[in-house]
Parts: C-alpha cells; structure tokens; sequence
C-alpha cells in the first residue's frame, strides 16, 4: 500500500458516519474544493469527512514538462495520445490507501464516495470503478474515462450498479464535451448508472451543479 497522500479534511460534525474523497484537477491543490462544502452540505446530512488529497508534484509533458500537482502525466490533449498508464494505476493506488485509512476510522466502503474534478475525476472513475467492495457512489465533473480499454476487464463486480453523478460544461475548452459524452455513453453500455448533467459553462463549476449535486448526494446519505 502507497503512503498517505498529504490530505485537506473538513468534518461536519463529530464521528462522521460517511466520508467523501475529492480529487482536484491538473495543478491544483486539495485546498481547491474544500470552500464547496459549506454550500454543498444539507443541514439534515449524516456527520461527514471530507477529504481533499493533494496529488504529487511532477513533471506534465503538456505543460512544457514543468512540474507541479498532477495525478498522472499528459503527453498531449488530442484522443489518440500515449496514456500514462503507470501514473493512472499510481494515483488509483493512492485512492485505495485513503479508502483504507476511512475503513480503519470506521466509515465501510459503502458510506464512502469518490468525487473528483477534471484530472481528479478520471482517478475517481478509474479507482472507484475498480475498487473491490461496494462504494456509495462515484461524481465525476468536467472529466473522462481513462484506461476506457481495460474497463471491461478489470472493472468490479461489487460496483456494477454503483451511481455515477457525470456533469460537464457545454464550453469546456479544456476536457472538450465529446469526451465527457462519449464516457458517460461507454459506461451506460456497460450497464452503470449514470445521472448526467451538463451546464452552459466552460471548465469549471456553477451553482447549479453543486445544486444538484447537493440533491444525489443526499440520495446516497441514507
């Protein structure tokens, strides 16, 4: 098992019962989602843990090879580029050490969701859809499917039916809309449960979506 990943975390109350794992995008840190939470916590939720990871500093072939928060490498933007295969699998790995550290302060993997931002929610769809014991759900906003080849293959049987709340903008410049699309319609081929949305935005988040997000998630706090 990897070492922990240096972590943000906001509780919303003492003893959560649930947590959420959020993964931020290309160059960000984990401080980039933690002011969401006052807007996007219900006032009638379960106690929360949210923990905000901040991915490794390395070089990002895309960037002109300059090193800053990255969950994997992007040799370049277009569909048909290289993956980096090995740092995907790397950060899924981190996934699962924190997934482990929320079982042992005792949230079960079925009170837990992965959610992630751009870079960090294709980890989040990555990991959780490979991930071994049931989760509570997967939220994967302004993002795409990675390693899409090996899915039905490696996926896992405990999450064949795990809910998957998908938003993208309609303007994204940088994950550009077909990727998002074409993910959401490789999973429902697959069979998964998929709640898209999409939003007249660029790459970003709105109040609308955190709105609905807001609604799902309390579908998942039971």
């Amino acid at each position: 098992m990897p070492a922990l990943l240096p972590a943000v975390e906001h509780e919303t109350a003492a003893s959560p019962r649930y947590s959420v794992i959020w993964l931020h995008g290309l160059g960000a840190d984990g401080h980039d989602f933690a002011p969401v939470v006052p807007e996007l916590v219900a006032a009638d939720w379960p106690a929360l843990r949210f923990v905000f990871p901040h991915a490794p500093v390395q070089p990002v072939t895309v960037n002109g090879g300059m090193p800053m928060r990255a969950w994997y490498d992007i040799v370049a933007f277009d569909l048909l580029a290289r993956q980096d295969e090995a740092g995907i699998r790397a950060s899924c790995a981190a996934v699962e050490a924190l997934i482990a550290r929320e079982n042992e302060r005792g949230v079960p993997d079925e009170r837990i969701v992965l959610a992630g931002f751009s870079q960090g929610g294709a980890i989040a769809l990555s990991a959780g859809l490979r991930h071994a014991r049931r989760l509570a759900g997967i939220v994967a906003l302004s993002t795409y499917l990675p390693l899409a080849d090996t899915l039905e293959a490696e996926r896992s049987a405990a999450n064949a039916d795990v809910p998957i709340f998908q938003a993208h903008g309609t303007f994204d410049p940088v994950v550009v809309p077909s990727r998002g699309s074409d993910s959401r319609d490789l999973l429902r081929r697959l069979g998964y449960r998929v709640d898209w949305h999409a939003y007249p935005m660029a790459h970003a988040v709105c109040g609308e979506e955190i709105a609905d997000l807001r609604t799902w998630l309390g579908q998942r706090f039971t």
